[in-house]
């Protein structure tokens, strides 16, 4: 570098145009723009000439087939350093894009579940009330008792009264004494009816009589209400009937309830008596349903009473000709065996009836005494009931 040289002429400086040194061309300025334009021309024109000048081989190839791979093999490792950098900061773009989606998906998330948690509770609530209806529904006698669907409104509880008012009436059919049951047994009997609403009577109620049978022994007890959560089993019959885990049906006497209703299973009580654990409290007692039974006698057809008995055995199919022959000679041989009776019948009283006699042939006839004879057998009642024989009477041959 000369002593004379201007300051802007050194490489280092930083400025934009370039200066070639050391040769004629020593103050020669070139913009770096324009250099930079040269390079990309001759570049584009050079892979121009290649693309034109490139020519396909017999075997498919390229004519520079061989110069392509040496340039690939070059320039392969440097391409993927310099590829790497665009792959980390791809990667990380890509991570911190995800994040901030991830933090806005949360809170879009967690709005919709916001809204949504009514939505779920309402679900949840008419799940069980579906599932109650379709216990109810699935509720069958045997034999078949109309039923009525209801829904407990009020109740009244107290150390004697349990009762509870349900929301169907006289209107649909209810009637003083029906049982009422849910999805798990007996509950109670209506005690009260109106146009709409009727009063229950739980089992547990002090008014409350209920006869019962033991499934296990068929042995019959009453179950009496005291007001406690478990009723007191009375007046069972027979001993050793009962036992702990057994189960308690209603039995039907009286006509009152229909027999079989599961109402709960025995337990000995703290005072040494026998309880029972109601089935129906194994859920609240808020859907039942009211048994439209009055008596026995509305679960029998009166047509099927009245009909003839054996009905379906009366009616048989007409004999073949071998049957129809078999049952002719059957009848001819008892005709002709009861034709043969009757003749001996008359045989025999012919034989037995004397021959009549008229007064003046008796008067005419000389009396003549002689020792008796032995009668037949068939004469022997006429001998016994006229031991004395008057002369009108005489046997023929007595004479």
């Amino acid at each position: 570098m000369t002593a004379g040289a201007p300051a802007d002429s050194n490489p280092l400086c930083g400025r934009s145009p370039v200066a070639f040194r050391d040769g004629p061309f020593e103050n020669l300025k070139v913009p770096l723009a324009w250099t930079a334009a040269v390079v990309a021309v001759v570049a584009m024109a050079g892979a121009a000439l290649l693309l034109v000048s490139d020519r396909t081989t017999p075997d498919g190839g390229s004519s520079y087939g061989a110069a392509r791979g040496a340039a690939a093999s070059v320039t392969g490792p440097v391409s993927g350093v310099f590829a790497a950098p665009v792959r980390w900061v791809g990667a990380v773009t890509d991570y911190i894009g995800g994040y901030f989606f991830a933090v806005s998906e949360n809170r879009r998330l967690k709005a919709e579940v916001a809204e949504l948690e009514p939505w779920r509770d309402q679900a949840i609530a008419l799940k069980n009330v579906n599932a109650r209806y379709e216990a109810m529904l699935g509720l069958r006698t045997e034999p078949a008792v109309p039923m009525v669907t209801a829904r407990a409104i009020s109740d009244a509880r107290g150390p004697f009264n349990r009762a509870k008012l349900v929301d169907v009436g006289a209107s649909k059919g209810v009637r003083i004494g029906n049982p009422v049951i849910n999805e798990h047994g007996l509950i109670g009997r209506v005690t009260g009816v109106t146009g709409g609403v009727s009063r229950m009577v739980l089992l547990t109620d002090v008014a409350s009589r209920t006869p019962v049978l033991v499934d296990r022994t068929d042995a019959r007890a009453l179950l009496t209400g005291d007001g406690s959560d478990n009723p007191r089993l009375e007046f069972v019959r027979g001993a050793g009937s009962v036992q702990a885990g057994d189960r308690i049906l209603s039995s039907g006497d009286g006509g009152g309830l229909p027999r079989g209703i599961p109402i709960g299973v025995a337990a000995k009580g703290i005072d040494g008596s026998w309880r029972v654990k109601l089935f129906s409290d194994r859920g609240a007692v808020d859907y039942v349903r009211v048994l439209l039974f009055q008596d026995f006698g509305q679960l029998i057809d009166p047509n099927a009473l009245n009909a003839p008995p054996l009905a379906g055995l009366t009616t048989a199919p007409p004999p073949n000709a071998e049957q129809a022959g078999a049952i002719g000679d059957a009848a001819a041989r008892r005709q002709a065996a009861a034709e043969a009776q009757a003749a001996r019948a008359r045989a025999a009283a012919v034989a037995a009836t004397p021959p009549a006699t008229t007064p003046a042939a008796a008067q005419a006839r000389p009396v003549q005494t002689r020792p008796a004879q032995p009668r037949p057998a068939a004469e022997a009642p006429s001998a016994a009931m006229s031991p004395q024989t008057t002369p009108a009477q005489a046997p023929e041959g007595a004479t």
